[in-house]
Parts: C-alpha cells; structure tokens; sequence
C-alpha cells in the first residue's frame, strides 16, 4: 500500500504545503491506485518510465512551510536597496491603481486564465486586449496591433524579420538602426540578424543615404537621448529607395506628441510597461508591434478581432494567425507562442481607468517636470543635448565633471543614466514630484546656487485628441472601474471555476503564497539597469534558482534570460550555434525535427538560421528509429542538432531515448530538448541523464508562474558543461563570460520578477514535494485514461500500457459515424463548465488531456463523468434517437440567453442543453457567447473597439 515519503502523518499531510499543491490525501490515493490496478506509486512509476533511464534524488534544500518562506523572502527583499530612478532607457516608474493591482494582477480569476483558444468562454479577456490594441492603434496611428509581445527589443527584432521575410527581391539585405536607439535593442538585433544573414549597419539617420541596399530601418521617438525628431523627410527617404521604417517608441509620449503614422512609420513597437506596470527588476512587460492592414498576415504575435456568435451577436476571437507556428512550421513568420496577456490587460485597463484626459494630464505633468528640470539646469550652466524632448534630458559632460555628479547622486541614493559616452541622461516618471527635483537638482548645484522651479512660456502641448472611443472615457469612478473589471471577469473560465486539462501546458496551482512576493516594492520597483549591487537580492534568487535548476535538469549551466518558452527554445539552438562557431564548425546547420515536435521547434530552428528536416513516428508515436538513423547518417556532415519532446508529444516515455541521444552524438550533433513535458521528468529522470546537451523549462507550466490569460511566462536554459561559456551574455549587465552569444531579451534577466514565483515554489516543495508531484501527475493522468479508454480510444502509450502525465483521446470514428467533430466535443464541454483539453494537437481529430497533480480526485471524476455523458449524447446520434444536426453538441455552447428566450425549438430540453449533470446545478459556469463563427471574424478584420453598428454583417 502506497505511503507517503515525506511527510509520514496525516496530521502533517494536512498542514505541508506539498499536500496542498498535490490536492489529494492517502485515501484518494488508494482509489487511484487500486483502479489502475497497481499496488504502489513506485509500481506505476516503473511500469511507466524506463529503468535506464531514473536517476538518483536532487540536492534540494528542506521544504519551507508558507509562513517560513514568507519571511525569507521578506530578508531576501531588504537585501535590495531602492534609489530614486532616472535612468530610462525604456522602463521607468508608474503607479499602478489599486483598483488594478487587487483585481487583476492579484487576482486568480485574472492571472489563472489560458490563453484564450476557446473563445466562447473568454470573452472578458478577449475585451480588455481588444481594448489594449484600440490604445495602440489610437496613439501609434496605424491601422493594426497585436494583443502584444514579449519585450520592446524582441518587437523590433520581429519588425526586422517581418520586413526581412516580404522583402522584394530588388531589396538588399542591409538594415539600418539608428545610434541613437537603446542599447538594449540593438544588441538584440545583432543576435536576430546574424543567423538571417541581415547585415545590421549603425549611424545616424540624419546623415543616412538611402538605397536598395537596405531593406528597412529602425529609429528611435523621441531617441536615447531624449530628442524629438521630426522623421518625415527620413521616412520620405527611405520610402523613395523601397525601404520600410521601423519607430520604437513611447506610449506616454505619443499622448502628446505627434503619431508616428502622421509622418510615414511603417512600424511601430514599443513597450507599455510606464502604463500601470512596475519595472519588475527587467519584467514581464507587454510590448506592442502596430502596422498597416497591408501587413496583418505577416505580422508575429496574436490579433484580438470582432466576430459573430451563432446567435448573429457580437463574439471576440483571436483572429488569422492562431497558434500559426503549429500550423506553418517551419514557414512560419515568428516562433513567438507566448505573449505578455496579463500585462497588457493591465496596461489597457490602466488606460480605461485614467480615461483621454488622465492620460494627456499624466503626459503633460512628465513633460511639465522635464522642462522645469531643462530651465533649472541651464541656470546651472549645464548643456542638455536638446530643447526639444519629452521626458529626457541629455547633458554633455566630461569625464571628471561625470565621476563627480555619480558620487553624489550615489550619496544622495540616485540612480541617474552614465550608459552613454560623453552624456549623462535624467528620465522623469509619473512617480516624480516637484520635491524630487528639487532634490535631484541639489546633486548638479555644485556651486551650491539658490534654485527657483519656473517653465518655458510654451510647454509642449497634446499635438491631437487621444482615445475618443467611449471605453477610454466611462470609467473613471472607481465603482464603475471595479465593476467593469468584475463584468469582464465573470465572463472568464478560470483555474477558479474547474480544472483546465490542457496537454502539453500543465495548468497546475498557483498558489497565493507564490504569487505574494511579486507585489512586493523591492522586487517591483527596481530598474534592470541599476548598479548591481542594488539588487542583492535579486542576485540571491538568481544564484539559488540557478542551482535548484542545475539540480532539476542535471546540467552544469543554467541561463535565465530567455523570457518566454520559444525564446528558450530560440537559445538553446542559438547556443548549439554559437559552439559550432567556435569549434570552426559552422558549417553544421541542419536540425532533425520529429514530426512529432511542438510547432515552436521547426519555427525557432529557422530563425537560428538552421535547415529543418523532419523524421517519422512509427504507429505507436514514438520516433521512428530507423528513419532518424538513416538521416543522421544521411546528414552527419552538417548535423547541428536534434529537437525532441521528452516525455514525447503523445504522452509516452520513449524506450529508445538515450540510443538516439547516442546516435545524434556519434555523428557529431547535439541534442535539444524542449521541456513542456517536463513535469513528467522532475526528480524522476532529467535531461542530461537521458543524454540531451540543452534544455529549456517553461517555468509557467512546470514551476507554477500562473499562465495569465496567454502570457507571461519564462523560459530558462539548461545547458552541459560544454555549452555553458555560450550561454546569453547582455550588453550592459554582464551575465555570461567572454565567449556569451549576445542578449536574447531587453533585460539581463528576462522577466525577472515572476522568478520568485518559481523560486518559491521549489522552497515550499523541497525535493520529496517536488518529486511527489511528479509522481501524482503521472499517477492522475493513468487514473483518466482508466476511466475514458472504455468510452474512447485512446491513441499512444508506452509498452506497459501506462500513459506519462498525459495522453490522447481519438475523436476522428464519431466524425463518420455520425458527424461529430472534436471541436463540437470541445464546445459542448462549456455547457459543462470545463474548458476544452488541447484540441488536435499532435494529432488532428483528438483531444490532449493533461490533469496535473494539483487537481483532486473528485475534479478528475467530474471531468470523466462530463466526458462520458458526451459520449453517450454522441451515441444517441449514431443511433438515430437525437438529430444528427440539432443536437445539444452541435449547438453548443449554450449560453442563458439562449435558454430563456420565449421560443425553444430543438427537439431536447433545456435541462438537456445546460444542465445534463446534476453537478451543474450547483456549479455552474456559462459561456458568455455562442458558438463564434471564425470565418467571418477573418474575412472582416475588425481589431479595434468600434461603433456597434460595424459588427453588423
């Protein structure tokens, strides 16, 4: 009989955290067991992973209760010093209403969303990003927006490859960046572009000469120094040889300034982190990327547009490019899966709390602060770079006058910006008061002179009205405020409602106690580019998560840049790159993908500027040894690399993993792994034991930093001894040696701040609890499967019959037999309150059930019980005793308004229609919309808010 490891009492299985995340105490365990037919834990777990390949148990540090991590955390935080800041350079303070800060980023109905693939039951998230991109678009004037990415140096690196990717052949394959854009960003186009072959040429934009030798360009408004350029004639230029231009630039800016439509911008990307977002230490921020209409199906990331429901209302959808990397491949235009959902919401909702006025008033006291300071220093006898800026100001200073100033700022605890050579730059916030800059200006009164605040005579003034759509202007009481946020939210089936069974995506708890520390001042208001021994505690996270990792994955190195799981993926084969280079073997470009594979892996492989091949699965799922021993062979001379997915994508522990891993080796390639599955893996087995060279970890499924609605996430890189000198270095905070690839992310450490989320929650687990987990998750998944494969086929499983943490169920047979299709399955789950598993990934026609361990058995028997009245409604179409296309399936969801309308034409009940299990009457969640009709959402783009009367057809 299965006991627990650690704690042995029920008392203390009722207390430790472990058993709280685990959800489920020894009694429930027993029935689990006893219905797999298995004797122990250790049974299943040796009938279902292969002995070669377990290992022994980390070096992991006790598990902490939820009180002692609270309060080393809180010793960690002090460890981290707060200065004023006035670096800039894209991140700055902000005030985050509170209305905000309680119900959306601390607040589970929020952040425990998936992204939103099944529409009918997100439509609140979907509003606030439809809002979030109708602010874009109103303050960058351009036509189309995504629901935003990663970081504003990834954008523009995805601008470059979108403008690189439809180029006309006439068009050479130079860009343009401006010297005077952010450091930051520039270097990560250096790393975009080498695989590409784009060759990146600096200089300034007033001196360029256009040609077509270039194929766009990219400039900075108002530039690093704070300057606000008039870019017509330049974009005029450019336009005349072929070229596009690309304009990072500043949300908070363009409330005054004029768009970066209005002179030509073909382009726009930035980040809006400075509306309502803390700076988080470097993140997670939501970038946007805005076009024209002309570009909107080659532009990355995801587009929120208006639809129709099957009831003729008004339905949100993502539209045209959902999930286009698992689609396209390796022809898709970005790798980019996740993206910043909860940020953005947070930065749309920071807009609708503030409203037109609010924002142009923020706008107005910055530049107001600026220019007061821009007078004041002139008085002084300093010279700023320029009169006309919005929130910066640059002063040319000498070196020995420069050394000067950071000692006293340094005394007076400053943080002014000495990152430019010949300058020192001061960006002012929505946080700066008139205090501070008197206090600020005390730092450059050298002759300690009498200061009085006065301003020019004609401050820069809203050159247009701003956010006119009546969403921007209705909701600047707070009770309104909070009850919008509330109408949307209720809209949303969340980890609050039922569990979310998504494979390959291990929508597990996030706990309360993981996500406290983020809110924390010390950790949310530090800027990534302070000195660093001002984040001492933030080095303290970094060092001890690194080593926790390095336990988890078996590896020597661990990078924690990457700031998304596709960015990890894009580092690992770009470390794999980077050691080729130095062994003189460049020449090895060729990654062997399994067919098998995540969608991200062929898209990233290709942006590390590798040549995709695929190999076969034989009919049980696994990779098809024979066929990837004939390519390797086939390829041996230019192999770079295989991708693999351990557990694979169908749910099963390979038995022949460590003789591919092998073979790859022999002919001198290394192998990637990508670790979504790797909950399967922790304590149990690992990467370097199975014989990969890298490994990313999505710290958003396996580490529990909550998914978000769609983003963010994070995903580090774990690498063997011999990758490690290649791992990420970052151009103005060193975290790497000599030998580093340049910078993945804007910041040194990716998104930072929700690090402490994952660290936490391996503190609170220590090694038995994070083990455990493990075992549960593949203990829960083979109690599904028992109790589904009577009613469904299941596809794959490994030689004992076990499943790993997840499997596949076959919906194709009922699509001929009666016309049902697993996206009717999934619509009709709502009506159960659940959302849909993975739908027809990695196979078309079938669902992807992944439960984790944190769900308790009586979730797991509601979603069974839910699934098996399904099959039995499909039955009664196979057997003629329901309409075969009006039926509850086919119609489904269905929403309240639909069963109370006075007319009920179909041939079941309402009861039968929203209430079939007696469950639902007291939990009962309702989609807020019917069925949507996609095609019409694609054929009639609308991304922005707009009158109801468009969204009639």
């Amino acid at each position: 009989m299965f006991t627990y490891r650690n704690p042995k009492t029920q008392q203390e299985m009722t207390t430790s955290f472990e058993t709280r995340h685990i959800g489920s105490d020894l009694a429930e365990t027993n029935a689990m067991l006893q219905a797999i037919n298995a004797e122990s834990i250790e049974q299943l777990i040796a009938e279902t992973i292969p002995s070669s390949i377990r290992r022994e148990k980390m070096e992991l540090p006790a598990a902490m209760s939820e009180v002692e991590i609270l309060s080393h955390l809180k010793g960690i935080a002090a460890k981290n010093t707060l200065y004023k800041n006035y670096i800039g350079m894209g991140y700055y303070g902000t005030h985050t209403p509170a209305v905000i800060l309680r119900n959306i980023l601390e607040n589970p109905g929020w952040y425990t969303q998936y992204t939103p693939y099944q529409a009918e039951i997100a439509q609140g998230r979907l509003e606030a990003l439809l809002n979030y991109q109708t602010m874009i678009c109103d303050l960058t004037g351009m036509q189309v927006t995504n629901a935003s990415l990663l970081d504003e140096a990834t954008a523009a690196a995805e601008a470059m490859a979108m403008l690189w990717g439809k180029k006309p052949k006439a068009q050479g394959m130079k860009f343009f960046v401006s010297d005077n854009v952010f450091p930051q960003t520039i270097a990560l186009l250096q790393t975009r572009a080498e695989p590409l072959n784009i060759e990146i040429v600096q200089g300034c934009s007033k001196e360029f000469e256009a040609s077509t030798e270039y194929f766009g360009s990219l400039i900075q408004y108002p530039n690093k120094l704070g300057t606000v350029n008039d870019y017509t004639e330049f974009t005029q230029k450019c336009h005349a040889v072929g070229m596009e231009v690309v304009v990072a630039t500043d949300l908070m800016a363009l409330a005054l300034l004029a768009s970066p439509a209005s002179w030509g911008a073909d382009v726009v990307v930035g980040s809006a982190q400075r509306f309502g977002v803390p700076m988080g230490y470097g993140g997670p921020h939501a970038a946007f990327f805005a076009t024209h209409e002309r570009n909107v199906r080659q532009m990355p990331g995801r587009i929120i547009g208006v639809s129709l429901d099957s009831q003729g209302n008004r339905a949100l959808r993502m539209a045209l490019q959902t999930r286009e990397q698992h689609i396209k491949r390796e022809k898709a235009t970005s790798n980019i899966c996740t993206s910043q959902v909860l940020l953005a919401i947070m930065s749309g909702m920071y807009a609708v709390y503030h409203g037109s006025k609010g924002i142009q008033n923020i706008a107005s006291t910055i530049h107001s602060n600026a220019n007061k300071l821009y007078i004041a220093l002139k008085k002084l006898g300093y010279e700023p770079a320029s009169a006309s800026f919005f929130d910066t100001l640059a002063l040319k200073i000498d070196d020995a006058t420069k050394a000067t100033l950071r000692q006293r700022a340094e005394a007076a605890k400053t943080n002014l910006n000495y990152f430019y050579e010949g300058y020192i730059t001061l960006s002012v916030d929505e946080t700066t008061t008139e205090q501070d800059i008197y206090e600020l200006l005390s730092i450059f009164n050298l002759k300690n002179e009498a200061i009085t605040l006065t301003e020019t005579a004609a401050p820069l003034k809203p050159s247009r009205k701003i956010l006119g759509v009546e969403v921007f202007n209705s909701y600047q009481s707070e009770h309104e405020m909070l009850r919008y946020i509330k109408r949307l939210e209720a809209k949303d089936l969340s980890l609050c409602h039922s569990m979310i069974a998504l494979g390959s995506c291990t929508m597990k708890l996030n706990a309360t106690t993981e996500m406290i520390p983020v809110t924390w001042a010390e950790f949310g208001n530090l800027h990534p580019f302070v000195p660093v021994n001002q984040a001492e505690g933030y080095a303290y996270i970094f060092e001890e998560l690194t080593e926790y990792l390095k336990q988890v994955t078996g590896f020597e190195g661990v990078s924690l840049q990457p700031n998304s799981g596709a960015q990890g993926e894009y580092t690992g084969l770009m470390t794999i790159r980077e050691y080729f280079k130095n062994r003189n073997e460049s020449h090895r470009n060729i990654a062997l993908i399994p067919s098998s594979a995540h969608g991200t892996n062929p898209a990233s492989a290709v942006m590390a500027g590798m040549k995709v091949v695929v190999t076969q699965c034989d009919e049980n799922g696994n990779i098809n040894l024979e066929d990837i021993r004939a390519k390797a062979l086939q390829y041996k001379d230019n192999l770079a690399c295989l991708m693999v997915t351990y557990p694979s994508t169908h749910g099963v522990f390979e038995e022949d993993i460590r003789e591919i891993c092998a073979l790859i080796h022999e002919q001198g390639g290394q192998v990637y792994m990508d670790g979504a599955n790797m909950n399967a893996q922790v304590g149990l087995t690992s990467p370097a034991h199975i014989g990969a060279d890298v490994c990313h970890l999505n710290l958003h499924k396996t580490f529990c930093i909550p998914h978000g609605g769609g983003g963010p996430g994070m995903g580090p890189i774990g690498v063997a001894a011999h990758l490690v000198p290649f791992l990420p270095n970052h151009k103005l905070v060193a975290t790497s040696g000599e030998h580093g690839m340049s910078a993945v992310s804007a910041a040194p450490w990716g998104s930072a701040s929700i690090l402490l989320i994952s660290y936490t929650y391996i503190r609170m687990m220590g090694e038995v609890g994070l083990t455990n987990a493990t075992k549960y998750a593949i203990l829960k998944a083979n109690y599904m499967k028992q109790r589904l494969e009577a009613h469904y086929p299941v596809l794959f499983t490994g030689k004992n019959g076990r499943a790993a943490h997840e499997f596949i169920l076959d919906f194709r047979p009922f699509k001929k037999s009666c016309g049902i299709e697993v996206e009717d399955v999934a619509k009709r789950l709502m009506d159960y309150s659940f959302h849909a598993p993975t739908v027809s990934f990695p196979v078309a026609g079938t669902i992807m059930i992944e439960p984790t361990e944190s769900e308790s058995l009586r979730e797991l028997d509601r979603f069974c019980d839910a699934l098996i009245a399904i099959k039995q409604e499909i039955r009664n179409i196979e057997l003629g005793l329901a309409d075969d296309v009006d039926n509850p399936l086919k119609n489904a969801p269905h929403t309240a308004q639909m069963l109370i309308a006075d007319d009920w034409t179909h041939p079941y009940t309402r009861q039968e229609a929203a209430y079939p299990l007696d469950y639902l009457l007291e939990n009962k969640f309702f989609a807020s919309v019917g069925k949507v009709n996609g095609t019409h959402g694609d054929r009639n783009l609308i991304c922005t808010c707009e009158p109801i009367e468009a969204y009639a057809e």
